[in-house]
């Protein structure tokens, strides 16, 4: 008899561990679960308050963008817009923003050459590589058999409607930081630029302000070997479409006047984009500012750029 009690008590006692073991593995099992959905949980939360945060990094940097009058404004416009740039390098609207106000800073603002050349092909690239990697380009460019300079030229001159915007300030900033480059340097991104700038002709003649016409009269100071007359015919179809923008005035007189000679046309033009009255045009107020203050400069310098 002591040995079947002893033999039943073990039974209980491993039953009752059995039991237990199984409490456990099913306490442990669900603890795993509640750390594993709560982990998934807090990460959904951290996705959604970091895309909340660069929500309103984009919102405060457009509202300081339209006061950029203020020059504090604008470098809190720069600030917001550059750190929620780099949490969205592939966000289409950002990346236009954020290359409109390196454009700004460099052609308005800044005074030192290497600077301003650094800022024109930062934000260059920003619109290059926006458009090479957008899916309504990559459609195109990687259908094509050609050789890859050949693909790039024929998927830029059937780039859609929507891209324009990141075609026109891809060509403006290029153009602008090969000023300076070597004549041999200029030449061989012609063709490039052409083709980038003749499609947002094509497409939007009028686009910021006669921007297209605009951009072949300066352009075409800036090439050996092409006529002079090429970049008068250029802004005058700017001016002509839009005059009440003083941009048109001013890169005029600072290329092609200058480029040409005739001092008293520069002066005359740029006297009357600094006597304008910027009320006259309240939706351009803002950029005919910014081109007024470069008349002052430029009238300023009158002397030294007629040498």
């Amino acid at each position: 008899m002591p040995i079947l009690t002893f033999n039943f008590n073990c039974i209980n006692l491993g039953i009752l561990i059995i039991f237990n073991l199984k409490q456990i593995s099913f306490l442990l099992l669900n603890i795993v679960i509640f750390i594993s959905g709560f982990s998934c949980f807090k990460t959904a939360i951290s996705d959604q308050s970091s895309s909340q945060n660069v929500d309103f990094l984009v919102k405060q940097g457009k509202i300081f963008w339209e006061q950029r009058t203020n020059l504090s404004s604008f470098d809190k416009a720069d600030h917001f817009i550059s750190l929620a740039y780099q949490k969205r390098p592939t966000d289409y609207e950002l990346a236009i923003l954020m290359s409109k106000i390196k454009f700004f800073r460099a052609y308005f603002l800044e005074d030192d050459p290497f600077i301003k050349d650094t800022l024109y092909l930062e934000a260059s690239k920003i619109c290059k590589n926006i458009i090479i990697n957008h899916p309504e380009f990559t459609s195109n460019y990687n259908g094509s058999i050609e050789d890859t300079t050949t693909k790039l030229m024929a998927a830029i001159a059937s780039t859609p409607n929507s891209l324009i915007p990141a075609l026109y300030w891809w060509a403006v900033n290029q153009a602008r930081y090969l000023n300076r480059k070597p004549a041999l340097e200029r030449i061989n991104q012609r063709e490039l630029l052409e083709v980038i700038m003749n499609r947002v002709l094509t497409i939007e003649p009028g686009f910021d302000s006669s921007g297209p016409y605009r951009f072949f009269g300066s352009l075409y100071t800036r090439i050996p070997g092409i006529e002079l007359s090429q970049s008068k015919t250029y802004f005058d179809q700017a001016l002509q479409a839009n005059p009440e923008f003083l941009g048109n005035y001013v890169l005029m007189a600072e290329h092609y006047h200058q480029k040409a000679g005739n001092k008293e046309k520069f002066h005359q033009s740029l006297v009357k984009v600094i006597e304008t009255n910027l009320t006259n045009h309240p939706e351009l107020m803002t950029d005919n500012f910014f081109y007024q203050e470069r008349a002052k400069q430029l009238l300023k310098n009158e002397s030294l750029l007629f040498e």
